[in-house]
């Protein structure tokens, strides 16, 4: 079994290889360049880290979102276009299931280690002061869906619908660490991520445990949670327009 899993939910991203059950390959991508120019050679590259071939590959695995919509856009593209030419299956995953994922593996070895037993707070920046949110129990379960609201909102919500406010929650994502101050002021115990990890090789390991979420390529779809930028702007324009006709 090999999986060439792809992240493009940030700047970077990452992509892996799994095979047999083992990330063997995984590797940022180069943010000083667009997604759109560094694909499909950042997969070539790792699989030849993995010392695959693109044949080898059995099932494919993407991030889904939510994060960059242009780069979610293209990395769905490039998954789609190489599982339809190979006839293969794709494995969407969240950023929020990834990155929920992350908090289990050892910093070493970056293999699954025993699940603790804290709630777990995924926040991707969402720019325009808001982000990106969803809680998992320490099992995966989501706790509360994702919503796109300013950091004090989301927590807001969570402490309003019964999330206690000395609770334990470990938080992951550039949208904690961007908001690491308001997390404090209201969740005393909170932990919080210093950096984001690569998500391609869990990714990878998540869709080797869950083989039956495979969908064909075109069912793949973009979580985008709020609507994106240039169809929000494209309404404020059409708003402006209508109100300014006699």
């Amino acid at each position: 079994m090999v999986i060439l899993a792809l992240d493009t939910s940030s700047a970077a991203g990452s992509a892996a290889v799994l095979r047999d059950g083992v990330v063997v390959a995984e590797r940022a991508g180069d943010a000083s360049r667009t997604h759109g120019e560094r694909l499909p050679r950042e997969l070539m590259a790792v699989l030849e880290d993995a010392r695959a071939d693109l044949h080898d590959v059995t099932t494919f695995a993407v991030c889904t979102g939510p994060g960059s919509f242009t780069g979610l856009r293209v990395g769905i593209a490039t998954i789609q276009g190489l599982a339809f030419a190979q006839r293969k299956l794709v494995v969407p995953v969240s950023a929020f299931e990834a990155l929920a994922r992350t908090v289990n593996l050892n910093p070493r070895t970056r293999e699954p280690e025993n699940p603790g037993t804290s709630p777990v707070a995924t926040w991707v920046d969402a720019h325009r002061g808001e982000v990106f949110a969803c809680l998992f129990d320490a099992d995966g379960r989501v706790l509360r869906e994702p919503t796109s609201l300013s950091p004090a909102a989301t927590l807001d919500l969570w402490l309003n619908n019964g999330l206690a406010a000395d609770a334990a929650i470990r938080f992951e994502g550039d949208g904690a660490i961007k908001y690491a101050a308001v997390i404090r002021e209201r969740i005393a115990d909170a932990t919080i991520a210093s950096q984001v990890p690569l998500l391609a090789g869990t990714i990878a390991r998540i869709a080797d445990a869950a083989r039956e979420r495979a969908v064909t390529p075109h069912a793949v779809v973009p979580l985008y949670v709020r609507r994106p930028d240039a169809e929000l702007a494209r309404d404020r324009k059409a708003s402006t327009t209508t109100q300014g006709k006699p």
